[in-house]
């Protein structure tokens, strides 16, 4: 009898994830219903636990734990493996805000995150991650802050002037660019990740 070897195919190289795109409050006493956003590229949460608990783990100490609602994850694992150790996640139906993700650690505490839905557009996205990161508030359920945001955005582009001059004017005599940096400036957030 003979035996044929092939050579192992090679194996290539893992690539690595995109960086959680995340922000958190500023150190201090926690003010608000909220200690930051994170926005996930999908609704994958094996894909996208790993990424958001490692950038976690270094500022919040090693996350033990997750908390969901169940009506925007169409699967919700049990277990997700994260170097070296294992989150254990869970769902709550009726007790917690669909936007909101709950994460536990260590003895360090509890941390509530706005989670932006995946197909959100960047503008919005900021706008979102901004608020959910301001020190001083926001004081509005995860939920309340996405509807508040999409009436918000809708109402201010409905009334702007599509004519730059008239532009000008609206904006006070500062052109849109320059009024979003500075709206931008005034967040003292922690961490940014990804955006």
């Amino acid at each position: 009898m003979t035996a044929t070897f092939q050579a192992p195919l090679p194996r290539p190289a893992p690539v690595a994830a995109p960086p959680a795109r995340l922000t958190l409050k500023p150190d201090g006493p926690s003010r608000g219903l909220l200690d930051g956003a994170w926005w996930p590229r999908s609704r994958d949460l094996l894909r996208e636990l790993p990424v958001l608990t490692d950038a976690l783990d270094t500022v919040w100490g090693r996350i033990t734990r997750i908390a969901v609602n169940p009506e925007h994850w169409p699967v919700i694992p049990h277990k997700v493996p994260v170097n070296g150790h294992v989150v254990k996640t869970g769902w709550f139906t009726p007790e917690m805000d669909p936007h909101k993700l709950l994460l536990l650690s260590y003895g360090t505490g509890r941390w509530d995150l706005l989670v932006i839905p995946p197909e959100t557009d960047a503008e919005s996205a900021a706008r979102l991650m901004a608020a959910a990161s301001d020190y001083d508030g926001p004081a509005l359920t995860a939920s309340l802050l996405l509807t508040a945001d999409r009436a918000g955005h809708a109402a201010s582009t409905a009334h702007r002037p599509a004519d730059p001059n008239e532009t000008w004017e609206y904006e006070g005599g500062t052109c849109a660019a320059s009024s979003a940096v500075r709206s931008k400036a005034r967040v003292a957030s922690r961490l940014i990740i990804g955006m």
